[in-house]
Order: C-alpha cells, then structure tokens, then sequence
C-alpha cells in the first residue's frame, strides 16, 4: 500500500491542485507527501480494515433494508423531493465520489458568501423536523453502507467533505490533505470527541483535523471498535452533537 501511495503521490499532487491548492505552495511542499508516508504506515499492518468494513457492512445494509421503507415514508411526508440525497466530496488521495445520504432538508438553493462554502448552520431553517431526528441519531448516514461496501468509504475514519468545503480548508491548513491517505469513514474519531457538522471556524476545524490526524496515525482493529461503539453510544442517547 506504502508504494502503491509514492506512486501516486503526483496524481496525490495534481488533485490537490485542482482542489484548490495554490500551486506554488504546492510545489514548495511537494515532499509533505512523501515525509507524511509513515503517518500511514500501519494502514499496511491494518490488513483487517477492509474485511471488517465488508463483515459490519453487509450487516449495516441489511438494517437498512429494514427501516428503509418506513425512513423513506417519513421522508416524503415531511418534504417533496427525493429520499436519498447524494453530494460529491474528496475522498482517499484526494480523489472525489458521489456519498449518500438520507435526505434531511428541503430543495433550497443557497449562494455562497463572500466565495465560502455553504455550510449547515445549528437552526438551519432547511432541515425539516424528521431530519432533526435523522441528524441527531446518524440515521442519515445510513446509506453511506454502500459507499464503504463499494470501496468508497470505510466504517471508520476521517468524515469526507463536500468537495468545495475542502477547497476551503486546503487553502487553510498545510496539513489537511493528509487526511486523504485514507479512506473517508462513516464515523470518526472526530466525530466522537464532539467534532462534527458543518463549520467555517478555525479553531474548532483546527482542533477537528488534529483528531482526524490521530486517527491517521493510530488506525487500528481495536480503536476501529472503541469508536463506533462510542458512536452507537451517542446514537442512542441522542448526543451526537448533530446539527
């Protein structure tokens, strides 16, 4: 995997660059990259990831099968428009996919500001009120199961962001784009520390990604199952920090 990362590491560089990143900081820290490969080196010992993600994953799509039906009836009730809400975002080596959801707001169109992304504020008047339920359980992210069972997506790692939220923040942080050396997760180790929804902070994005890097870091089997226990746990309390 280690190799198959050098190997990429240019298409790695002329992603970025076509994220957003202005070229010639690129070009001055091209070797991040490279010198960031050890920040990686146990997702080649980690050879458990992508059978646990199947194992768990075809179990998750089997819920979904389940609740499928009545989440989609309470969807159509609430807002006209379409049950699954899919949106591009960067994925591992900085390479975009369509992610899905369950679809929580209402078909509003919004302008960015000031050239910022559009980020869901806490009280987003877009969010209809079975959303907020979705939002505050994780039941949204449900269909996401068939971005990990594709390849796309692991159950565990750091949250993929919209594709123009991640322009943003390349363009903040020199580090950020280490979190493409792995696979986006459905859940985080950001996520449950309390990290989580959308934000044009600094600080709070400063202190989200420095999680983000421990997990790249630390990636294992056992901290795999500490986190999406702690998700589950937030689930069922309905402290999920959502908004």
């Amino acid at each position: 995997m280690l190799q198959k990362i050098v190997e990429n590491s240019l298409s790695v560089r002329d992603s970025l660059l076509k994220s957003g990143i202005e070229a010639d900081r690129v070009d001055q820290d091209k070797n991040l990259i490279q010198n960031s490969l050890s920040m990686v080196k146990k997702s080649e010992e980690y050879k458990l990831n992508r059978g646990f993600d199947l194992c768990i994953g075809i179990l998750g799509l089997l819920i979904h099968a389940i609740l499928f039906p009545f989440i989609a009836f309470a969807i159509k009730i609430s807002s006209s428009g379409p049950v699954l809400y899919k949106q591009k975002r960067t994925g591992k080596m900085g390479v975009d996919f369509y992610c899905y959801k369950y679809r929580t707001m209402h078909l509003i169109s919004l302008k960015s500001e000031e050239g910022k992304p559009i980020v869901t504020k806490k009280g987003d008047s877009r969010i209809f009120k079975f959303g907020q339920v979705l939002r505050k359980t994780n039941l949204d992210e449900l269909p996401q199961i068939i971005n990990v069972l594709k390849g796309e997506m692991s159950l565990v790692g750091p949250r993929p962001y919209p594709v123009e939220e991640c322009k943003h923040w390349n363009n903040t942080f020199d580090d950020f784009y280490y979190r493409y050396l792995v696979k986006p997760g459905i859940t985080g180790y950001a996520q449950v520390t309390g990290y989580r929804g959308g934000t044009l902070d600094e600080e709070h994005m400063r202190r989200r990604l420095d999680k983000d890097l421990i997990y790249v870091q630390k990636q294992n089997l056992t901290f795999d199952i500490k986190i999406i226990y702690l998700t589950i746990k937030q689930m069922v309390t309905f402290k999920t920090n959502a908004h």
